[in-house]
């Protein structure tokens, strides 16, 4: 494989390139010379070493400059072979040449050819990449990696406080709005279509039904805000007026 890399001016001195923040164009460059000889590279890595964040890989994706390919971000750079001229008789095909493939179905790709000295074709490089089937735990991209697929550069808005603050003030609890995996939850009712008036909603039915009874203990994200956040939505205001009634079916 190749160590040397180039960069072709008519890309970084492009107005597209340069307005972009400071950060995002370092992680470029970063991405550029740790990429194999197909434009491949794995993000991930790259950014805990320079220390960039989400939101610079993302707008390397909304400008264009790049592909992420799966979710531990694998990426393409599109421009690749414009900064890279690479002789055919050199070049090591990336370990990711299938997923580049599917991925992005009008590559073009430079095949490799026997070598002038040797008569052999380029060998595979040594596994000396950081693997990627390597899960990160909580320190993980993965939580943001459909916003950076997507292309998008929105931050997430999703109000976790004001829907966590609202729980607490109506069941008297002190949950924190930090939690993991309370703002899972709520992100993924988020996906599924709903709001924060059906929150408030969901959280003023069951507190009034709840509250001052053995159920109360269930005033909590991860009761409220799961896979029954629908059925308690759509629960008919008189049900509440039977608190006797046993809740023993329930899946909590």
């Amino acid at each position: 494989m190749a160590q040397r890399r180039m960069f072709s001016k008519r890309i970084t001195n492009s107005a597209r390139f340069i307005k972009m923040p400071l950060s995002s164009q370092a992680l470029y460059f970063h991405l550029g010379l740790h990429a194999d000889d197909d434009g491949v590279v794995e993000a991930f890595p790259i950014m805990r070493q320079v220390g960039a964040v989400e939101d610079d890989l993302r707008i390397l994706v909304a400008k264009k400059f790049i592909v992420v390919l799966n979710e531990d971000l694998v990426t393409y750079i599109t421009d690749w072979n414009e900064n890279n001229r690479i002789r055919a008789d050199r070049k090591v095909d990336s370990i990711y040449k299938e997923m580049l493939i599917q991925m992005v179905p009008n590559i073009k790709l430079k095949s490799s050819k026997r070598r002038a000295d040797t008569g052999k074709i380029p060998g595979r490089p040594l596994d000396n990449q950081w693997t990627a089937q390597v899960r990160l735990g909580k320190d993980r991209l993965g939580k943001d990696s459909k916003d950076i697929l997507s292309g998008s550069d929105e931050p997430d808005r999703i109000p976790y406080q004001e829907i966590v603050d609202y729980l607490n003030e109506k069941a008297g609890t002190k949950y924190r709005a930090s939690g993991a995996k309370t703002q899972r939850l709520i992100k993924a009712r988020f996906n599924d279509g709903f709001n924060s008036d059906d929150f408030n909603k969901v959280i003023d039915l069951k507190a009034a039904e709840w509250s001052g009874t053995d159920m109360a203990k269930y005033l909590r994200p991860e009761t409220l805000f799961g896979t029954k956040f629908e059925s308690y939505l759509n629960q008919e205001p008189a049900e509440l007026k039977k608190k006797g009634q046993s809740y023993g079916g329930l899946e909590f």
